[in-house]
């Protein structure tokens, strides 16, 4: 979960009382979930996990899906400054896991996906498909992107051997038969 501080208004001057009027402060709690990305791509109709940039209204939009505090003054969204943007885009990078795939250092090297566009529906059929429970949709996303990759791994059939590892593992077989046997073929 992210918290977001977010100034309201500046220091101000008060002319009555001849005093400065400190800056007001709101802070908010954010989560990247895949509940925030099915609500954004209800209301745009795109994808958000795309390559294409967001509009800042776009940008102010995911923020204010992403909040999990209540009652929040729709108002507080216009004062979002560069820094709470950086942290929010730092947040939503943030892998949240400590698993890792060998392939994934290939990848930075050129790889290409597949050409399919990841929306939240995608991610849905993904978590039914692999009977991981609903409750997992709060989680931050690239966490549950993780487990959605990490069950597609284990749900592999195992790899056939090579040709040259079925002859070498017949090999030994018949090695330790014969031994087994006293026998010379």
């Amino acid at each position: 979960m992210l918290r977001l501080t977010i100034m309201v208004s500046g220091e101000q001057w008060d002319e009555i009382k001849e005093e400065f009027i400190p800056p007001k402060f709101q802070t908010i709690q954010l989560e990247h979930s895949l509940v925030s990305l099915s609500k954004w791509e209800a209301k745009w109709h795109k994808p958000f996990l795309s390559k294409i940039d967001k509009t800042p209204e776009e940008t102010e939009d995911y923020v204010r899906c992403m909040t999990l505090t209540q009652n929040v003054d729709p108002e507080i969204y216009k004062h979002l400054s560069a820094e709470n943007i950086r942290s929010v885009n730092e947040y939503i990078k943030d892998p949240m896991t400590a698993t890792w795939f060998s392939e994934d250092k290939t990848k930075l090297k050129g790889k290409k996906n597949s050409g399919e566009q990841i929306t939240a529906e995608l991610i849905y059929y993904w978590m039914i498909t692999l009977n991981i429970p609903l409750e997992c949709q709060k989680w931050h996303l690239n966490r549950l992107l993780t487990l959605i990759r990490v069950c597609n791994v284990k749900n592999q059939p195992s790899k056939k051997m090579s040709k040259k590892d079925t002859i070498a593992r017949y090999a030994a077989l018949n090695a330790a038969r014969r031994k087994q046997f006293n026998s010379k073929g």
